[in-house]
């Protein structure tokens, strides 16, 4: 029996020292998504993107000697999921480093967890400005909805020639009332009319209310700075009701989904800007794509290709600190410069944000073509 005993620890100590060498040999590091929810479409790709860049660094050789691997947790694309799932990653999987999400209202929620714990979180596409404002532990590989208002207002003014625009807002969303608002700020600083500001909540189904009131003042473009899902059903029934002006929005819009359906017809002629046009011919953006039809059987969308960097960024950080400890890897990604990534040459200013380029697409025969670059 005593020997039963002491065998019985022994086997538990080689356990815990196997555990514990399992662990030390490799840098784990996190991921939120929504997954499933409303904007599943926005968490999958930035999913996907994001293993590939975790395919890639292992298959160069890892990091520090060691492998990267990468623990996802799905927040269900909802405020209090992102809370325990972040919590999860920091305090249970005790992540060196968090990436996610696309959507600004839960990055928001993330930012602090990561602050307090001094984890650098990178937010492959979250556009509100005030995200990164949250700490200095908190980075964005994206631009921000200043920049994005200002292409879209020189857009509309400049390329579609529209002195009266109208804007339709998702009122509880970080996202759309942050590009709302500096929109508007720009598109009236530069001599236009903002004829209306009509609002709904994401998830709605009925808008001819809010088009009603739209079309009434006569605007010569729409100006819907929400996500595909609620585009999809808006500009069905926008041309249901009449409204026959191009609409025009972000980077929210960019899904396969979004002109799934009558979308297709009621988009066509429309605009939104984005991050990337997988019409890039440079080397490294078309390898990207490569590798995603291989993996996946489908076309990446900008979150993928942002995902990847971000992914990308945070390995490079990492080397160069030569180290997992949080507040290494910040100060490394605070210094990145020019860093060639499938969405551009990326820069982190003293904000932490990506100074990098905007991209038109024009929806035009069913699907997404480049339209023009505007640079920073």
């Amino acid at each position: 029996m005593r020997n039963a005993v002491i065998l019985f620890f022994i086997l538990i100590g080689v356990t815990l020292i196997s555990c514990s060498r399992q662990q030390s040999d490799k840098i784990v590091i996190g991921e939120y998504a929504s997954l499933t929810g409303n904007e599943a479409t926005f968490g999958l790709s930035q999913d996907m993107g994001l293993k590939i860049a975790v395919e890639d660094i292992n298959a160069s050789g890892g990091l520090l000697g060691k492998k990267v691997e990468l623990v996802t947790e799905d927040n269900q694309g909802k405020t209090n999921e992102t809370v325990s799932v972040v919590s999860k990653l920091i305090n249970v999987n005790k992540v060196c480093a968090v990436i996610g999400e696309v959507a600004s209202s839960r990055s928001k929620t993330a930012a602090p967890i990561c602050q307090n714990a001094k984890i650098p979180m990178i937010t492959p596409a979250s556009t509100n400005p005030e995200v990164t404002k949250l700490g200095d532990y908190i980075f964005r590989v994206c631009y921000t909805d200043s920049f994005q208002a200002v292409v879209n207002a020189k857009f509309a003014l400049e390329n579609l020639k529209i002195k009266k625009a109208a804007i339709l807002i998702d009122q509880k969303n970080a996202y759309s009332t942050g590009l709302a608002e500096n929109f508007k700020n720009v598109f009236t600083k530069l001599g236009g009319t903002i004829t209306t500001e009509q609002k709904y909540s994401n998830g709605d189904k009925d808008f001819n209310a809010q088009l009603t009131s739209i079309k009434a003042t006569s605007p010569e473009a729409v100006f819907i700075p929400g996500y595909y899902t609620d585009v999809n059903l808006i500009s069905i029934q926008a041309r249901e009701s009449g409204l026959t002006v191009p609409l025009f929005g972000g980077d929210g819009w960019e899904s396969e989904k979004l002109i799934g359906g009558k979308a297709k017809d009621a988009l066509e002629g429309c605009y939104f800007s984005t991050h990337v046009s997988a019409e890039n011919p440079a080397a490294n953006v078309q390898e990207f794509i490569k590798k995603y039809r291989a993996k996946y059987s489908k076309e990446p969308d900008c979150y993928a290709f942002l995902a990847y960097d971000a992914g990308m960024i945070l390995f490079d950080a990492i080397k160069k600190a030569g180290s997992t400890e949080g507040i290494k890897i910040r100060d490394m990604l605070s210094q990145i410069k020019d860093f060639p990534g499938v969405s551009g040459n990326i820069s982190i200013n003293a904000q932490r944000n990506a100074v990098k380029p905007c991209v038109i697409i024009e929806i035009t025969g069913g699907k997404f073509r480049y339209k023009e670059t505007i640079n920073p």
